[in-house]
């Protein structure tokens, strides 16, 4: 039998609503739909650009905290509020997994947990053993 193992941010949906970041069980990683929220601040304003960049390396810390990194991700979904700001998203998107090149999905969404947020992300992701990872 595999072994959970979970990550928390220590954000005050958590421990509310009851999840945790990220869940590894044996290989396979998921990680919850993850914004740039750290505490109560929101990072990167009103800038999608800037916001995606954030909820990406909180999922990439909990990726590690996890023994995964980026190259092991194989699925994305981005829920963004406005999907005209498709391309800001994107590039933030592309500078992290360019060379990954996941599958990937991105959707409008009404809204998210808290009005200032403009794009939530949620991963899957297979840890490969070492000696087959890509660098």
């Amino acid at each position: 039998m595999n072994k959970r193992l979970t990550v928390s941010t220590e954000n005050t949906w958590e421990s509310y609503v009851g999840y945790s970041r990220a869940i590894r069980i044996g290989d396979l990683v998921e990680v919850a739909g993850t914004t740039a929220v750290r505490g109560n601040e929101v990072l990167g304003g009103d800038d999608p650009y800037l916001q995606t960049v954030n909820a990406l390396q909180i999922i990439e810390e909990s990726l590690a905290k996890l023994g995964a990194r980026l190259s092991d991700v194989i699925r994305t979904r981005m829920f963004v509020t406005d999907i005209s700001q498709w391309q800001e998203i994107g590039k933030a998107h592309g500078e992290f997994f360019g060379d990954v090149r996941p599958v990937a999905t991105m959707v409008e969404v009404k809204a998210l947990i808290d009005p200032r947020l403009l794009v939530e992300i949620e991963v899957e992701a297979v840890v490969r053993q070492n000696d087959e990872q890509e660098g």
